[in-house]
């Protein structure tokens, strides 16, 4: 019979442990009385507890196997033959229960289950780069509606002729971390600006930042470390962005990290996703000062924006989006309309081998 190795049992055992701990939580007056908090409480409750609950089966399945096989050896010869009959069924099913076991445990590793902030900022390319970065943007506002998730702004930089120097959103939904980090890079375009006579092909770029987004209680900021500037809004949005400061930015003064958010009315609404946005960048800032690999590994990724750091090319003239990772090509008319799924099922599977060896 197939045994779970130490490691992955041990992050099981902390997932068992971590589902307590929220119903505990869930359970509080204090939390009862925070919509928000509670609604998030039990949004990982229910996104951790089927894993849990097949974990629980497996431990009392081991259980049954280790009590047929003291039947077996036993002094009751009835027994033991009856337990004899069983056992080939019940460890087979034991082996398929760890290989789905360890799907399902990969599919919930790190940051998967989380919602995140995606930061878009046109690279080399002038006017054409910053029309890129739209386009990747509307790219994701599809895929994000093709799978149920929620599309909120956050911040952004227009220009004149309607792209972005930089915009920030955020997704939510289910798992959106999951699918969305692999976006995380320089992304390079090719094709003909409309704005060139000759039919030439340009090359431009951009740089996409994923970061998972995290609770309040799982990043302490201190109130005293940070300062709050108001400001009228710019760009669309009619009378009201030039009448009122709803605009918020805030520094955090020990990191010297600036956010800023404008794109609600109202300044409260403004200031709470600029501090999920401070969050974010915080988390990931932390994870990377503890993890150097991965610290290298993003900024390998993300790159300066030059058009020779790329992790996938958009071709245009071809229809056509090479994944460098994958070295794979995809039909780009497709990937416009926000069927982005066989790219990212391409890389979920790397990914899955690869922590597979990692465990």
């Amino acid at each position: 019979m197939s045994r779970l190795r130490p490691r992955i049992r041990q992050k099981l055992d902390g997932l068992v442990a971590r589902v307590e701990q929220l119903l505990a939580q869930s359970a509080d007056p204090a939390v009862l009385a925070q919509g928000e908090r509670l609604a998030k409480l039990q949004r990982e409750i229910g996104s951790t507890t089927p894993l849990v609950e097949r974990y629980r089966g497996f431990v009392r399945l081991e259980h049954d196997i280790e009590e047929h096989r003291a039947l077996v050896t036993g002094g009751d010869r009835e027994l033991a033959e009856l337990a004899r009959s069983e056992l080939p069924a019940l460890e087979a099913r034991a082996d398929r229960e760890v290989d789905e076991l360890v799907d399902a445990l990969l599919a919930d590793t790190g940051d998967d289950r989380r919602d995140c902030i995606i930061e878009i900022r046109a690279g080399t390319g002038g006017e054409e780069a910053a029309l890129f970065a739209r386009d990747l943007c509307t790219i994701y506002q599809r895929f994000a509606s093709r799978q149920g998730w929620t599309f909120e702004p956050i911040h952004s930089t227009p220009t004149e002729t309607g792209g972005f120097k930089d915009i920030t959103f955020a997704l939510r939904g289910t798992s959106v971390f999951h699918a969305m980090q692999f976006e995380s890079g320089g992304h390079r375009v090719q094709r003909v600006p409309e704005t060139e006579a000759k039919g030439r092909v340009h090359t431009s770029a951009a740089t996409v930042a994923v970061l998972p987004e995290v609770e309040e209680v799982e990043v302490h900021i201190d109130p005293q470390d940070l300062r709050v500037d108001t400001f009228r809004a710019s760009g669309a949005g009619g009378q009201h962005v030039n009448k009122t400061e709803s605009a918020v930015r805030i520094t955090h003064i020990p990191t010297g990290t600036v956010v800023a958010c404008q794109e609600e009315r109202s300044q409260l609404k403004n200031k709470q996703r600029a501090m999920s946005l401070l969050r974010a960048r915080i988390h990931e800032a932390t994870k990377r000062a503890a993890d150097a690999a991965r610290a290298a590994e993003r900024r390998e990724q993300v790159g300066s924006g030059d058009r020779s750091d790329r992790i996938r090319t958009y071709n245009f003239p071809q229809d056509r989006l090479t994944d460098h990772r994958l070295n794979r090509n995809f039909a780009l008319s497709q990937i416009l309309e926000g069927k982005l799924e066989p790219v990212v099922e391409g890389l979920l599977a790397d990914q899955r081998q690869r922590r597979i060896e990692e465990l």
